[in-house]
């Protein structure tokens, strides 16, 4: 005896099976922007502390935040790594929402947009955890923030290109 499966069933069973689809076409994209807003706030407090505006940085047990902040990975060809975070989170925050909006929703250009960012983006915090971990053997837990938000993001990034691809 031959069992058939139902059409309905054997559709969700497929898309089961693929992470991208089974979200809603905006939901990648507002993971990622309410996301690239916590970091961004993170990269902000860090700027601001480095300015002295923030009084005494806020970081659990040990001195690994002022060791890594103060060293020179702290900084990028002169400019704040932390003000290069919160810009970038910035960056990342409003393409994410103005891609997440009905219109765009199934719109390719901001996810290649977003593939720009974020994938630069990784590639530098790995330099940073290089840094951080083998170099000065340190740790600090906003820097360990942004490293999981931007790995989070890049593979968003990847699950959206792949929905966009199939036009989704």
């Amino acid at each position: 005896m031959i069992v058939k499966t139902p059409p309905s069933l054997s559709a969700e069973s497929d898309r089961a099976d693929d992470g991208a689809s089974s979200l809603s076409p905006a939901t990648i994209r507002q993971v990622m922007a309410v996301t690239a807003l916590a970091s961004g706030l993170v990269a902000t407090y860090l700027h601001l502390w480095k300015l002295g505006y923030m009084g005494v940085l806020s970081c659990g047990s040990g001195d690994g935040c002022e060791v890594v902040q103060m060293s020179s990975w702290g900084w990028f060809l002169g400019i704040d790594v932390a003000l290069i975070g919160a810009a970038g989170y910035s960056a990342i925050l409003v393409v994410s929402l103005i891609g997440a909006q009905e219109r765009f929703e199934n719109e390719r250009w901001p996810t290649i947009a977003l593939a720009c960012l974020v994938y630069p983006a990784f590639l530098f915090t790995l330099r940073l955890k290089y840094a951080e971990f083998i170099v000065m053997k340190a740790f600090c837990p906003w820097c360990a923030i942004s490293a999981v938000t931007i790995t989070l993001h890049g593979v968003l990034v990847a699950l959206d290109w792949r929905r966009v691809g199939r036009g989704d």
